[in-house]
């Protein structure tokens, strides 16, 4: 097989796509090199690492007028294998008063394993780097951190380890702070009044995963 080089066309339209492309290339180069000089949050410069004096927020503001649903435990296992550990999530969710859910936030307990998963869905528009700041009552804060960001909202996650699910059994209330774009701290109190309850006690409802075919399919007689 030969192989022969190709020479470059030289009528007008081949002279102004090339054109084109230099200046395309041009512009977007100058973007990359203006682009470390946007300030997308204020007077917060843009850059990959942000100390966090820098991006220390200017005030509070609560979400107002979240309706919060009941703590509730559901379960899921797999109908394949006869050994298949338990999946419990135990979850609540915020609505604001057209009945969008603002706020989801799940504790994920896989079935013989001590450590939990705190997960937690924001509406999009929070600034990320700072992640949300999680507190019972008075305790230790914890910050977590978001792993992933989708079209209708955002993703935090964690390890839960089994003195942080202690302290929400004995807590009355699950402060979470996240950053807005406005670099304002915004604040959403979630109660657990009734946690500790939900937690320990039978789930409300178990769903079967077939993971060849159709899934989450509820139990006979289980769900309440």
């Amino acid at each position: 097989m030969s192989i022969r080089a190709l020479r470059p066309e030289t009528s007008t339209s081949g002279r102004l796509v090339t054109v084109l492309f230099i200046a395309l290339c041009t512009s977007f180069g100058a973007t990359i090199a203006y682009g470390q000089q946007l300030i997308p949050f204020g007077d917060v410069p843009a850059t990959t690492h942000f100390p966090e004096m820098e991006i220390a927020p200017r005030g509070q503001q609560s979400l107002r007028n979240l309706t919060f649903s009941p703590w509730r435990k559901v379960c899921f296992r797999a109908v394949q294998e006869a050994d298949a550990k338990m999946v419990c999530r135990t979850t609540i969710n915020g609505k604001w008063d057209t009945g969008q859910i603002v706020i989801r936030v799940d504790l994920i307990e896989r079935e013989g394993e001590p450590a939990a998963r705190l997960q937690i869905f924001v509406p999009p528009g929070l600034f990320l780097q700072p992640g949300i700041k999680v507190t019972v009552e008075n305790g230790v804060p914890m910050y977590v951190p978001y792993v992933i960001c989708l079209a209708n909202g955002c993703v935090a996650g964690t390890v839960a380890d089994p003195s942080f699910v202690r302290e929400l059994e004995a807590g009355r209330v699950l402060a979470l702070e996240a950053v807005n774009p406005n670099v304002l701290t915004v604040i959403a109190s979630l109660p657990l009044e009734n946690f500790a309850k939900v937690h320990q006690g039978a789930a409300a409802q178990i769903f079967e995963q077939n993971l060849e075919g159709e899934w989450e399919q509820p139990v006979e007689g289980r769900a309440k």
